[in-house]
């Protein structure tokens, strides 16, 4: 199969949760500086989950750039990566209009979790559907940002009851090393002639 539906279905399918996501902020209910004090929890969750959209998203354009066909497998698993992400606005709105009180950042934390193991199990069919020669394969290689991202988020969860702060801080952290570009997938494609 041809992978342009899948492209096209998932870029809309982030696009509308970015747009629920926007919808969730709240116009200040004052008309001085002051009056955004109260909404800050709110936007900074915004912030920190549109910086992983934006990753995702990126990160998923070159996966499927560097790759010429999916199957069933590839679908479904895109599906269950689609899903964990659907779910961001919700578990962001939650986290900031709370405040940043300790469950909803840890449900924050095991729905981003989740959807780094859906990503995960995602590359993993894109590689089985290409060979373990292909140059996606050889780009992704032990995947050494994945796994430290797993493991910090595994971490961040259970400390999120104790120091929530620390938890968002461990989210940051995540952020940070997914943002800074990831040449891999572009080098394996230019060595390709692709």
């Amino acid at each position: 199969m041809g992978k342009g539906r899948l492209e096209a279905f998932s870029d809309g399918v982030i696009a509308i949760i970015i747009t629920i996501m926007v919808l969730e902020l709240k116009v200040p209910e004052g008309a001085d500086w002051a009056a955004l004090g109260p909404l800050m929890p709110v936007f900074l969750s915004y912030v920190l989950s549109f910086v992983f959209l934006g990753i995702y998203w990126n990160n998923h354009h070159h996966l499927l750039h560097a790759v010429r066909h999916v199957n069933g497998r590839v679908l479904w698993a895109n599906m269950h990566l689609l899903f964990w992400l659907s779910l961001t606005p919700a578990v962001t709105a939650w986290m900031g209009e709370n405040h940043f009180a300790a469950a909803p950042v840890a449900l924050y934390g095991i729905v981003q979790l989740l959807a780094a193991c859906a990503y995960f199990i995602l590359t993993r069919s894109l590689i089985a559907a290409h060979g373990s020669n292909s140059p996606l394969a050889n780009a992704v290689g032990r995947d050494f940002k994945g796994k430290v991202s797993v493991v910090i988020w595994a971490v961040a969860i259970p400390i999120s009851f104790l120091t929530p702060l620390l938890a968002c801080a461990l989210y940051v952290l995540v952020a940070i090393i997914w943002f800074v570009p990831d040449r891999r997938i572009e080098r394996a494609l230019d060595e390709a002639g692709r």
